[in-house]
């Protein structure tokens, strides 16, 4: 069983060098990239299952022994992040079938899509710091292809901050594991846990905590370094902006809880009740505002990515098991629904040519299977019950009035207000009200294109009603990481 779990990775790197050769055969391209997808999917799902009926999986890479080799290492956390990279990564693959351009698809898309997915996967599953990095450059490198993919000029301008914010971050990334690496001697993240606990520099080790974050930060647009996002993902196509918004934050607050569970946990009242919890809260504020004072629909989308991955922060800052498995019922919901919005925008462009709210309305009339599968992912986002956005951030707004962080937990109620304005906003523009766009335009089929929708939406209802099993399993999840014991003893093998 060991070592399949190196296969996430593997098989998307394989199958997307072969896809390189085949580049002017698109057809051929398509069928592969997608039964790729749903092979790596389906894995997942029964990774995930193994893991949590058997414990975590470790790999030692070359059979070389940690701390000395490479780990992979599957734990409950990791394998639930792969289910769902993959899960939005094949939504994403099949929409993008329907929806990208001949011309963009000839410029190596789907071989730059599976990278993405090689980079993803892998920061999900490694055990060791520097690969971590590597992965990180993997996915980026992925990205600043696809961000900038069909070459139009607002999305080469735009990308530009996108590339040098993340430069940076990658700058500061190895400087800081160059200096983790001097005052404990190991890049193997057990081991360095390990080895923190041991150690009396909580002085140096306070400030790799901020270098690392400031890392991570950027890749999940935390203030101040969010200001990339918003013109950045919408340049691309749906798909790919759906991509993006379902995975690339993600894998920045997965690191972040990653790092701040298993190392970062000796100052919890600097960096977690301090740092995370001030973030968190000034983040959520900021993207509510922009996502509320937007008229463009995926810029809208953009502002509320923003807002919503502070929720997770927000969760992991409180430390509490209430809190932080509520933060990781929360990512799961939301990689659920950002992307599903984001491809609805898609749809609702490719029927009125436009992403300009003031120039759009009355698509009830003329889709209504579009627009109540949108109001179904809006109130989900909003946080309105029975949906999965009730149930995620319930437990972290009640963990933090029972931790006594009144201020933070006042802010997310009121950011769940704007967000549902917001929501709000988005279904009386875009659906209701009087129809802006030609009776040509409203005989627009769109049957195919919600497709590879419908099973998101479908998830957010799921998880909403089967909310007691899912929050049992978001509590192991939480405990297991806020006892890092087994993930040291399962990777050291002491």
């Amino acid at each position: 069983m060991n070592n399949i779990v190196i296969l996430p990775i593997i098989i998307p790197f394989i199958i997307g060098a072969i896809l390189i050769i085949l580049y002017k055969r698109h057809a051929v391209q398509r069928v592969i990239s997608g039964i790729t997808m749903l092979i790596l999917l389906a894995f997942s799902v029964f990774l995930a299952i193994y893991v949590y009926q058997h414990g975590t999986v470790v790999l030692e890479v070359g059979g070389w022994k940690a701390p000395f080799g490479i780990v992979i290492v599957a734990d409950m956390l990791s394998t639930l992040m792969l289910l769902l990279s993959t899960l939005v990564g094949a939504a994403c693959m099949f929409f993008a079938f329907q929806t990208i351009a001949l011309d963009r698809e000839k410029q190596f898309f789907y071989p730059l899509f599976l990278f993405l997915m090689v980079g993803v996967n892998g920061s999900f599953l490694t055990g060791d710091l520097f690969n971590l990095f590597v992965f990180f450059e993997v996915m980026l490198i992925s990205s600043y292809g696809l961000i900038v993919h069909g070459g139009t000029g607002y999305q080469l301008r735009e990308s530009f901050k996108y590339v040098i914010i993340n430069v940076f971050a990658s700058a500061l990334f190895v400087v800081a594991i160059a200096w983790i690496y001097s005052i404990v001697g190991t890049m193997n993240m057990a081991h360095i846990a390990q080895r923190v606990a041991e150690l009396d520099q909580a002085g140096a080790l306070n400030i790799i905590a901020i270098m690392l974050f400031i890392v991570f930060a950027s890749k999940g647009a935390l203030f101040p370094l969010h200001f990339w996002l918003p013109k950045s993902y919408y340049g691309p196509p749906a798909a790919i902006a759906a991509l993006f918004g379902g995975l690339l934050t993600k894998v920045g607050i997965y690191a972040i809880i990653r790092t701040f569970t298993l190392i970062f946990n000796h100052n919890l009242e600097f960096t977690h009740k301090g740092l995370l919890i001030t973030i968190a809260g000034v983040t959520m504020f900021i993207g509510a505002l922009g996502a509320i004072s937007q008229f463009d629909f995926k810029r809208l989308l953009s502002y509320l990515i923003i807002s919503q991955v502070s929720y997770m922060v927000m969760g992991l800052g409180i430390f509490t098991p209430l809190a932080v498995a509520g933060a990781i019922y929360y990512i799961a919901h939301h990689m659920i629904v950002e992307p599903a919005l984001f491809l609805f925008a898609g749809v609702t462009q490719k029927i009125t040519g436009t992403t300009d709210l003031k120039k759009m309305g009355g698509l009830i009339g003329t889709h209504p299977w579009l627009t109540w599968m949108f109001f179904i992912a809006a109130i989900s986002m909003a946080g309105i019950p029975p949906l999965s956005g009730f149930f995620s951030k319930f437990p972290i707004i009640l963990g933090g009035f029972e931790a006594q962080h009144y201020v933070i937990s006042g802010v997310a109620l009121l950011v769940g207000l704007l967000t549902l304005i917001t929501m709000m906003k988005i279904f009386s523009q875009v659906f209701w009200g009087k129809q802006k766009h030609t009776e040509e335009q409203g005989k627009i089929p769109v049957g195919k294109l919600l497709l590879p929708i419908l099973p998101l939406i479908a998830l957010t209802i799921i998880l909403g009603f089967a909310a007691e099993p899912m929050f049992t399993y978001s509590m192991g999840v939480a405990e297991e990481i806020m006892n890092p014991t087994n993930y040291i003893e399962s990777v050291l093998k002491e």
